[in-house]
């Protein structure tokens, strides 16, 4: 690298960490264990960043979000060896998935480590391009399935582990990820759809907040040309139940994270639910989601445990099921 010996263009760490939204501590551990440091250091201690320093950086950053591993990352942006970003899976013929649509699984772990690392930086541009791109190369369940969701679960756990750190970080992923789902959700259909049934209700019980399953759901669905009412977090009963009525459903997918605001009460009452003149009444299919469910009894209620599951079922009354290669 070049030395820098005017101090005015140079950065101090603390300076070069928020520039590239990382951590003081990542730099001092670069530098530590890859050689990516400053050219001098001021009183031959204090690390100074010069200009051409701030570029390896941002090549090492940029390399590693999109899910290089740091050592072949650090030679790279040094000047050593070239290494590639990850290649997307090649296209199957059309008529074929792979797997059921699934990358291989070292490919999955490495896109999931790009996009931790892009979330933990607040690097937003990254985060949407490979959030994008695991949905262009995989398909949309399986982008949900195992990029996504392992991907919010691995920053979860960072953030309940250390102590109200990183929360900014989940926030942040979770945000993008919601509005991910929301631009490869096609528009809605009528009420009826193409075959005259009704559409599929989607809502969080009364008091859960949590709706990014749903979103999936939502998403995977219109992409199947399902017609859907998305009613996001914590619907009121009352509500929930007029909708019901007035819309007149296939079925009614109720989310709940907890166990705490799973209400098989509530549940039922859905299910019982009655639109139509006397002698042709209808009711709806209640599916029941999330892990607040479990060990609940609920007979003659669906549990579908995987959005393909939750997708193959939903789409039955039209006339499909969910394709398992990238196009879903």
């Amino acid at each position: 690298m070049a030395k820098c010996t005017d101090a005015a263009v140079s950065l101090t760490t603390g300076a070069l960490a928020r520039r590239l939204g990382v951590s003081p501590t990542t730099l001092r551990s670069w530098d530590r264990r890859y050689g990516i440091g400053p050219a001098v250091r001021a009183d031959g201690r204090h690390r100074r960043w010069s200009p051409e320093d701030v570029v390896v950086l941002e090549t090492m950053c940029r390399l590693t979000s999109a899910g290089v591993p740091p050592a072949e990352a650090a030679r790279t942006a040094r000047g050593g060896a070239a290494v590639r970003a990850p290649e997307p899976p090649p296209e199957e013929p059309r008529g074929r998935s792979r797997a059921a649509g699934s990358p291989p699984l070292g490919d999955v772990r490495q896109e999931c480590r790009g996009l931790a690392r892009a979330a933990v930086r607040l690097d937003v541009p990254v985060v949407d391009e490979l959030l994008d791109s695991a949905v262009a190369d995989h398909g949309l369940v399986v982008a949900w399935q195992e990029v996504m969701v392992p991907t919010l679960h691995a920053v979860g756990r960072k953030w309940a582990s250390s102590g109200d750190r990183y929360v900014e970080v989940e926030h942040l992923l979770s945000w993008h990820v919601s509005s991910t789902l929301r631009r490869h959700t096609r528009p809605p259909t009528g009420p009826g759809g193409t075959t005259g049934a009704g559409p599929v209700v989607l809502a969080c019980v009364p008091g859960e907040q949590h709706t990014l399953p749903l979103e999936a759901l939502n998403a995977g669905l219109t992409r199947l040309r399902v017609p859907t009412r998305m009613f996001g977090a914590a619907v009121p009963a009352e509500a929930l139940t007029a909708a019901v009525e007035r819309l007149g459903p296939v079925a009614v997918v109720l989310w709940a994270q907890s166990r705490s605001s799973a209400s098989v009460p509530l549940a039922r009452h859905v299910a019982d639910a009655q639109w139509g003149v006397r002698g042709a009444r209808g009711r709806p299919t209640v599916i029941l989601g999330g892990p607040g469910w479990l060990g609940r009894p609920a007979p003659g209620m669906l549990r579908p445990t995987t959005l393909r599951d939750a997708l193959d079922t939903l789409s039955g009354p039209y006339g499909g099921e969910a394709p398992a290669g990238p196009e879903t």
